[in-house]
Order: C-alpha cells, then sequence, then structure tokens
C-alpha cells in the first residue's frame, strides 16, 4: 500500500425532505448572495427549483438564477456564470441538479474567485488559487461530484472536454433526498449506476498498491450497486435502492475506495471524455460502452486484480487459468450491463465513428493526458485508438 491523505469535509444531509434544510445550510457556511445554479426540464417541472427558491425567500436570503446546464456541461455556459457572479456580488453557489450542474458549478466558482480565464486551469495552464463556496441540491446519483475534488467542462470550440480536480472545489454540503431521483428516466438511472461503478472500477484495476479493507470496502460498493440497479430497473420508485444508489455514488468518488492506492487508471474515463466531446453522449453509457475493449486490452498486465475482480465482485467461479478466470469476469460484467440496458460498444450506443474520428478522439486523449496514462497498463496514443477501434 501507499501513504495516502484523504479529505472529505463535505456535509451530508440524507432523507426524505432533506432539501427543506438548504437555508439554513447556507447561512451555516457563510452565504449572504446566492447564485441557484440548474439545467432546467426535471427540477422545474416537479417544482424543485421554486420550493428551493421560496426556502431562500422565507430566509431572507437574496439570489439570482441561471438555468440552461447541458449533459456535458458547455463552458459558454460557465463564462455566463461568471459574469453574472460578479455583477451581482454573488458570495455562494447552490447547485441544484446532478453531475453536470455540480460541475459548472464548480467551474463558475473557480472563475468568480480567479482572475484570467477559467479554462486555463481545465487546460493544464495553470492552477485555481480559490473557488465560490458551493452547496448542492442532488438529483440524480451517479458522478459524484457532490463529494468530489473534481469538475469536467467541454469548449465548444474543438469539442474539448476536459477535466480538473482541486479540493477548493469540494462543496460545503451536499443535500441527498433519494426522492428526489424517483422521476429519472430509467435510461438516465442506469447511466448513473453505471458512472458509480466506474468511477470505483477506475480505481480498482491498479498495480500501484493495494490495502485490503480498501478492496472490501470498494468490492461491497460493486456488488451493492449492482444489485440495487438491477431492483431499480424493474422497481424504478424503490426508495431503499434508490438510498442505496444513491450514498454509494458519493463514496465512490470522494477518494473513499482509493485509498492506499496509486490513485487509479482513469483511462476509461479519458477515453471516454473524448467520445463525449465528439458525440455528445450520456457519460456512463459511453464508459460502458468502452470498457469491456479497455479491459480487454489491459488485463494481462494487472492480472491479479482482474482476477480478483471476478472472484469477490463478480461471482466467478474459481476454476481454471489466472487468464481464463479474468476473462470470465469481465465477460459477466458486460452481460451486468446489458441487463440494465447498457451498451457494450460503440455501435449499441450509436456511434458510427469513422477511422478518422477514431484517430481524431485518440490523438486529443493522447494530447489530454500528456502523452500516456494507465495504472492497469500505461496507455500511449496507439493504444488508445486501438481501444476505440475494438469497441466498434
Amino acid at each position: 500500500m501507499f501513504d495516502f491523505h484523504y479529505y472529505t469535509p463535505t456535509k451530508v444531509i440524507f432523507g426524505r425532505g432533506a432539501e427543506g434544510s438548504v437555508a439554513a445550510l447556507i447561512r451555516e457556511f457563510g452565504g449572504s448572495k446566492v447564485l441557484v445554479h440548474y439545467g432546467g426540464g426535471s427540477v422545474v417541472r416537479t417544482g424543485l427549483l421554486k420550493k428551493t427558491t421560496d426556502l431562500l425567500e422565507a430566509a431572507g436570503i437574496p439570489y439570482v438564477t441561471l438555468g440552461g446546464v447541458v449533459p456535458n456541461p458547455r463552458l459558454s455556459l460557465v463564462y455566463e456564470g461568471i459574469a453574472l457572479c460578479r455583477k451581482e456580488n454573488v458570495d455562494f453557489l447552490l447547485a441544484v441538479g446532478g453531475g453536470s450542474t455540480i460541475d459548472s458549478a464548480k467551474a463558475i466558482g473557480y472563475g468568480a474567485a480567479n482572475e484570467g480565464d477559467v479554462w486555463d486551469f481545465y487546460d493544464y495552464k495553470r492552477k485555481a488559487a480559490a473557488c465560490l463556496p458551493i452547496g448542492v441540491i442532488l438529483t440524480l446519483a451517479a458522478t459524484g461530484s457532490e463529494m468530489s475534488d473534481s469538475s469536467v467542462i467541454t469548449r465548444e470550440e474543438g469539442r474539448i472536454k476536459r477535466g480538473y480536480n482541486s479540493d477548493l472545489c469540494r462543496p460545503k454540503f451536499a443535500v441527498m433526498d433519494p426522492e428526489l431521483t424517483m422521476t429519472l428516466p430509467d435510461y438516465q438511472t442506469a447511466c448513473g449506476c453505471a458512472d458509480i461503478l466506474m468511477h470505483t472500477m477506475e480505481r480498482y484495476f491498479t498495480n500501484g498498491g493495494n490495502m485490503e479493507i480498501t478492496d472490501a470496502l470498494a468490492e461491497g460498493l460493486l456488488r451493492t450497486v449492482m444489485r440495487n440497479a438491477e431492483i431499480l430497473a424493474e422497481d424504478p420508485r424503490n426508495y431503499d435502492a434508490r438510498a442505496e444508489v444513491m450514498w454509494a455514488g458519493s463514496l465512490s468518488h470522494n477518494g473513499l475506495t482509493g485509498c492506499g492506492s496509486d490513485g487509479g487508471d482513469w483511462m476509461t474515463h479519458k477515453l471516454q471524455h473524448e467520445l463525449g466531446g465528439l458525440y455528445d453522449v450520456a457519460h456512463g453509457a459511453g464508459l460502458t460502452a468502452l470498457w469491456g475493449s479497455w479491459a480487454r486490452y489491459v488485463y494481462r498486465n494487472c492480472l491479479p486484480r482482474f482476477k480478483r475482480f471476478a472472484l469477490h465482485v463478480m461471482g466467478v467461479e474459481p476454476a481454471g487459468s489466472e487468464e481464463e478466470i479474468a476473462l470470465k469476469g469481465i465477460e459477466a460484467m458486460e452481460d451486468f450491463f446489458r441487463r440494465i440496458h447498457m451498451p457494450t460498444n460503440l455501435r449499441e450506443l450509436g456511434v458510427n465513428a469513422t477511422e478518422e474520428d477514431l484517430m481524431t478522439m485518440a490523438h486529443k486523449c493522447a494530447v489530454g493526458v500528456g502523452g500516456a496514462k494507465g495504472s492497469a497498463r500505461l496507455l500511449r496514443e496507439e493504444d488508445m485508438l486501438a481501444i476505440y477501434r475494438a469497441a466498434l
């Protein structure tokens, strides 16, 4: 195992009606003028947005609103939010929605608290020195952004999708009411479950350090999400299953399941960022479409971990060679993805990429990771291209 730092400052309010505490939480963390940031659609239709602003008004907390966040959140809206925060002297951001809304709020927080172009942080040209404080009312269990240090933004020019990590952006609080996720379409629920699984699997498949307790937490989380994802596929309004998945989403990306490792592999995510940037596909679905091809490309270089995954997570019988067991584990995970109606290749995702597109994504991915990345296996541009080709 490796030494590690574990930092999770987010205060969590979890359960039915938890959103009713939002005004008191903003006061607790020093907010006096709030930007309420949201997407649209469900938070408007369900009345959650109005309920939130009513709570702020009743508490005498002034606010402005900015909607319009879309999946793979856009840099142009971030710029709009930064300008609004500066004009209105906003000192606190409230993200009402899922990971895209939270990531957009984090980027706005960076931009409003630092001079210069916020894209510089995502383009790895400089590091943020500050971020406006952020609170969250979570409506989708998926990205774990409500407790994480990460934010992913898409720049429309060049269709470039990049992530930036800093503890500065970790939300001050996260309000989590599983009932708020019950109006989600089945596809979004399944995409969210896939994203949660991948956040833990990215940390699990590593050649750099492991801890028994971390492995046990990770494996238990994976089994729990898989079991409850299948329950939700049949019974979308099952509160207990929603609650299990929602809490797992936070634990999967707040650093807990990576303690003692080298930080994880993360190449499935990096490959998906380029896929999402070019084709604007749902993040979770893009991950499942790529994972099997990535796993088959790297498993021999990380065979003990893939064998353990097959035995401890997928329940594969311990018969045959290490390689046979590992491959059965990969096949079992792909079978699970199909059971929750997630794609296992690009064509099932609806992406009929040309060779030129594949080469473009591989090149942009290599540039984005600084030439090479990966813990299960170090991948360079030619490896990334091979995985994209296999995913067709």
